[in-house]
């Protein structure tokens, strides 16, 4: 839905006995007997096709539920051992708020949410030209990384038959008789709805030569696919097939398309796999698509596995070099087969002022007033970002009238098709903004609905929860600065631990809400401060280890998956490698 006001949304989102999908309308959840702050025992199995890309569950919440929320009179607050010093506050014995000293972020227990990410849809138009030739070779990407699906991998025989010109990417057959794979590095998909569009340069002479959409894509030996085959009398015939450790199968007979189909004519495949239902259809992609499905069989020999494709001169094809020339490579839909899930009952939330140790009448009433609120806390705003999230137009403000919340991407291509940095919070809403020290920063044009990782943590910490934010650079402690390297030393706030320089820290202390910061991709040794990534810690996953959000260049947003890395600080993947500062605002 568009021009949804925040109000609106934010209910809806702050619903009980609701799943918030990001897309617009809530359903209800199944209902569970008494929330709980356990994490799910298991990881949440796909919805299929039709799920939403991202959603935040809450369980029902009954009379009964707020009933038990009941304070008593008195509110017992007790400094806690370790650092930095946190003030624990109870009633009856059981936590309502953690306080940590310095800061403004409180931790409280809430009604238990899920939040959940599934496969962002993306385009790859190749709007970029590679190999770069300037690079060395090892560093020489050939079909480098599309917009939002993660890095390609091109498989045989040799790096030089793949390159990218600007709207097409180039797979050379120079030999007959050798496979040749470009495919997506993201393992985990299952059910798909995906498409390409190519052209081959010639009609084959002495033999065919056939492209493929592939899918379920284990190795070049073990993978599914939807192929058009080019005979040499101009005929286009598609079929169906798996291969098993090389052994190939028909999963249905094959269908004829068309005859005379002349050199340079763009053809389409479309592939739609939901559990163990394929069906397959292909056309010429002048014309419209068919509404019906050429192929819909059932097979189950692969999960999970890539998208990409394969292009092949049969042996004897005797016109070569042919050059298939892809234009398009579209995900409409895709379920990984298991979608990052955190499910805990913690909610974070602001103080005006950070809390300087003494709790006060006037903080006992704000830890009462936040008991058992379903109001839209850090964590919800961090959210409303992240793939299908709906675009929320602000009422009133300095932004009035302008887009606040809604999926984001992180920015604009350069001519290699990496993601360009700088795109900050206001630049997100395509408006100008003047600082608390009267800077002022204009928007620009191209990073509109963008925003790279500082910007995304500024977005949700400063537009939306109200932390001052500087222009820049800040040495002060109490404005939010513009880049991470500097919000690793400078952020409104309390360190909550830092690598030794060696080793990333174990942060004990670590709670949702935090800001993690990464030493990640500076490719500057020689200075072991420098951090170069930030995201927002929020939570244990469905297998118990710590997930973050965090704006990235090869998701192409906001994101708590693992496409292009883990966002993950356990384990042996690049941020985890990588962690370098925690901190609490």
């Amino acid at each position: 839905m568009t021009n949804t006001s925040r109000r609106g949304v934010l209910a809806a989102l702050a619903a009980s006995a609701a799943t918030v999908p990001f897309g617009g309308t809530a359903a209800a959840s199944p209902a569970r007997a008494t929330p709980t702050a356990a994490p799910a025992a298991s990881p949440v199995a796909s919805a299929g096709l039709a799920s939403p890309r991202s959603s935040v569950t809450l369980p029902p919440l009954n009379p009964a539920y707020f009933s038990s929320l009941t304070l008593e009179s008195r509110l017992t607050a007790t400094v806690l051992p370790g650092t930095p010093a946190r003030t624990e506050v109870t009633s009856g014995g059981r936590r309502v708020a953690l306080l940590t000293h310095g800061a403004r972020s409180v931790l409280l227990p809430g009604p238990e949410r899920t939040f959940t990410e599934n496969k962002k849809p993306f385009v790859d138009d190749f709007a970029r030209t590679l190999p770069d030739t300037s690079l060395p070779d090892g560093d020489r990407a050939y079909w480098g990384t599309s917009p939002g699906g993660g890095s390609w991998s091109t498989l045989g025989p040799v790096d030089t038959d793949y390159s990218v010109v600007p709207g097409a990417g180039i797979i050379a057959l120079t030999t007959d008789y050798a496979s040749r794979h470009a495919s997506l590095r993201d393992d985990g998909i299952t059910d798909v709805d995906v498409r390409s569009v190519a052209r081959f340069d010639k009609v084959p002479a002495g033999d065919a030569c056939s492209y493929a959409l592939s899918f379920g894509y284990q190795n070049t030996h073990n993978n599914y696919r939807a192929r058009l085959s080019f005979t040499t009398s101009g005929a286009v015939q598609l079929r169906v097939e798996k291969e098993v450790d090389d052994t190939v199968t028909q999963l249905a007979p094959a269908v004829a398309l068309a005859e005379g189909v002349p050199a340079g004519t763009d053809w389409a495949i479309r592939v739609r796999r939901e559990g163990t239902r394929v069906r397959a259809k292909a056309w010429s992609a002048t014309g419209t698509e068919p509404s019906a499905w050429a192929f819909d069989v059932t097979d189950a020999t692969f999960g999970k596995g890539r998208v990409g494709l394969r292009a092949l001169a049969n042996r004897g094809c005797t016109n070569l070099p042919v050059t298939l020339r892809v234009s398009r490579f579209q995900v409409d839909a895709g379920d990984w087969a298991e979608p990052p899930t955190v499910t805990h009952s913690d909610w974070v939330r602001i103080l005006p002022e950070p809390f300087d140790g003494v709790f006060t009448p006037e903080l006992e009433g704000l830890v009462r007033g936040w008991s058992g609120s379903t109001a839209p806390d850090v964590l919800a705003h961090a959210a409303m970002f992240l793939a299908g999230a709906s675009p929320v137009v602000a009422g009133s403000g300095p932004a009035a009238g302008r887009q606040v919340m809604g999926e984001a991407g992180y920015g604009y291509l350069d001519p290699r098709g990496y993601r360009y940095e700088g795109a900050d919070f206001h630049e997100y809403m395509n408006t100008g903004w003047t600082f608390p020290d009267g800077a002022h920063t204009g928007p620009s044009s191209k990073q509109v609905g963008n925003l790279d990782c500082s910007g995304y943590t500024r977005m949700v910490y400063g537009y939306h929860m109200g932390v001052p934010l500087a222009a820049g650079e800040d040495t002060s402690g109490t404005r939010l600065p513009r880049r991470s390297r500097d919000m690793a030393d400078h952020s409104p706030g309390v360190r909550v631990a830092r690598t030794d320089g060696q080793e990333p820290p174990a942060a004990e202390q670590l709670q949702p809400g935090d800001l993690v910061l990464f030493n990640a991709d500076s490719g500057d040794d020689n200075e072991v401060a420098t951090t170069d990534h930030v995201g927002i810690h929020l939570g244990e996953d469905s297998t118990g280890r710590r997930r973050f959000l965090s704006s990235r260049k090869t998701v192409n947003g906001p994101t708590m998956s693992d496409l292009g890395g883990n966002s993950l600080l356990d384990g042996t993947g690049t941020y985890a490698r990588a962690l370098h500062t925690v901190h609490r605002i």
